[in-house]
């Protein structure tokens, strides 16, 4: 039975600044495969990137600074679940009915919101050459000092399965496959602030950099299973060799 703290749904948010805020919504509705709804807020400053025949799973945001990408969280009852991650050990950044801005143990900000209805998964983009994508993680780039407390925030708060990754320094978070958005936990070499980006898993891996660099993006840097990328407002995400369909790497299924 459904509790109302469970989470129903979850959005991907891709923060970027505000004077490039244009280059940065058109890109990732041509990378998506998405259209625009209309501009929300007073200055314009979100947007929710549609799928055709599925609820959303991306949204975007004009920010003050260089942005970077957050997670959404959608719960029957915003104020139920909020007090649950303040007991955790997050601290309140925000809060207006339906919403409550939050910041995880390890300095990184996410939101609970009102649920309304969100049940339809998009199913993988596929290109012209028939090669798939999906954008269906958030990465949380995370200091070596709060590594520990934060992987059981987000365990605890989630209430989803975890498990190691791939590589020493990651720990993935996964929520149950009806859900369109997973959460990796990447620890990083140095101590800094938190971050997080975004992360598309790809069917091949060169012909989707391919793509996004017809787009307006550039390759940063090619790691082991992934590659990392900038997009025309200056933010950086990866494209990974994961299997658009589950998820895993292509030797775990």
């Amino acid at each position: 039975m459904a509790t109302p703290g469970e989470i129903h749904w979850v959005y991907a948010f891709v923060d970027r600044p505000a004077d490039r805020f244009a280059q940065a919504h058109t890109f990732w509705a041509a990378v998506t495969g998405t259209r625009l709804s209309a501009f929300r807020g007073e200055d314009d400053q979100f947007v929710t990137l549609l799928p055709d025949g599925a609820d959303a799973v991306l949204k975007a945001q004009a920010v003050q600074g260089p942005g970077g990408a957050h997670l959404d969280f959608a719960v029957e009852d915003v104020p139920a679940k909020a007090r649950e991650a303040r007991a955790l050990g997050a601290a309140p950044v925000f809060a207006e009915d339906g919403l409550e801005v939050l910041r995880s143990p390890g300095g990184q900000l996410f939101c609970v919101v009102r649920w309304h209805g969100e049940h339809v998964r998009p199913e993988p983009l596929a290109a012209p050459d028939g090669t798939t994508s999906r954008l269906d993680q958030v990465c949380l780039d995370v200091p070596p000092a709060v590594w520990e407390a934060e992987k059981a925030f987000w365990i605890a708060f989630t209430g989803w399965s975890e498990r190691p990754g791939s590589l020493p320094e990651f720990h993935l978070v996964d929520p149950d496959p009806r859900l369109p958005v997973r959460i990796l936990l990447q620890r990083l070499d140095e101590e800094g602030p938190a971050g997080a980006h975004l992360d598309f898993s790809c069917s091949d891996l060169d012909a989707d950099r391919v793509r996004h660099e017809a787009f307006g993006a550039e390759t940063v840097w090619r790691g082991q299973h992934w590659i990392v990328m900038r997009d025309p407002a200056g933010g950086t995400y990866c494209l990974t060799i994961r299997n658009p369909e589950t998820g895993g790497l292509p030797s775990v299924g």
